[in-house]
C-alpha cells in the first residue's frame, strides 16, 4: 500500500491551487460572507482538545450565529445531550472551525477562529427563545473566512429531494442504543417517546 508521507509528494500530485482559491480567504467577515452566515440555519462545529477531536451539528433559525462585527461571531449553545464535548475542548484549546450550510445553496462557508465561552446574563438573555436562554454563548474571534465551491454538494446532490432517504430504511436511535448497550437503554420505547421529549427540549 502506497502512502503519501510528505508535503512534497502532495504538491507533486495535486499541483498549485488556482488564484481564486487563495484570494477568497479573508481575515474578517465581509458583507458578502455576512449575508451567507445570516442566511444559514445549520453549521458543523469542529474543535480539538486533550481528549481528541469533535465535530458536532449546530442548528437553529437562520442567523442563529450572530455577526457582531468583521472579526467576531457569537453562537448560543442550545439544549443538547450534556456531553458538552465541544465546550470541554474549547476550555482547553480555543481553536474552532465552522462549516455553514444554507439549504438550496451550492457553496458552503468556512470560518476558522478562536473561541471563549460567555455566561454574561445580558448576552444569554439576548439569545433567549420562548423565554429559554442558552446556558452559554460561544464568542468566536475570526481568523479566516472563505467560501467552499459547490463540487461536493453537486456530487452528493444534497439538496435534491429525489435523493432523500426513507428514514424507515435505516436504524433508529433507539435501535442503535439497544444494540450497543445490549438492551439496557434505547429500544422502541425510546423512539416512541423521543418526539415529545425533543419538542420540550429544543431550546
Amino acid at each position: 500500500m502506497s502512502a503519501i508521507t510528505s508535503i512534497e509528494q502532495l504538491d507533486a500530485i495535486y499541483g498549485a491551487p488556482q488564484e481564486a482559491s487563495l484570494v477568497k480567504v479573508t481575515d474578517h467577515v465581509t458583507d458578502e460572507y455576512r449575508a451567507i452566515i445570516e442566511a444559514s440555519p445549520f453549521a458543523a462545529l469542529a474543535t480539538v482538545g486533550p481528549d481528541g477531536l469533535d465535530c458536532s451539528p449546530r442548528g437553529d433559525e437562520p442567523g442563529f450565529v450572530r455577526v457582531l462585527g468583521p472579526g467576531a461571531l457569537a453562537m448560543p449553545d442550545r439544549h443538547g445531550n450534556n456531553r458538552i464535548d465541544s465546550l470541554r475542548n474549547i476550555v482547553s484549546d480555543p481553536r474552532v472551525a465552522l462549516l455553514f450550510l444554507v439549504p438550496g445553496l451550492g457553496m458552503t462557508l468556512r470560518v476558522n477562529g478562536r473561541a471563549t465561552l460567555s455566561i454574561d446574563p445580558d448576552l444569554l438573555a439576548s439569545f433567549a427563545v420562548g423565554g429559554k436562554a442558552p446556558r452559554s454563548v460561544m464568542m468566536i474571534a475570526v481568523d479566516e473566512v472563505y467560501f467552499q465551491c459547490a463540487r461536493a454538494i453537486i456530487r452528493s446532490r444534497l439538496w435534491d429531494p429525489s435523493r432523500h432517504v426513507d428514514p424507515a430504511t435505516l436504524p433508529t436511535p433507539g435501535r442503535m442504543l439497544a444494540a450497543i448497550s445490549e438492551g439496557r437503554v434505547g429500544g422502541e420505547t425510546y423512539d416512541r417517546e423521543w418526539p415529545k421529549r425533543a419538542a420540550h427540549t429544543l431550546w
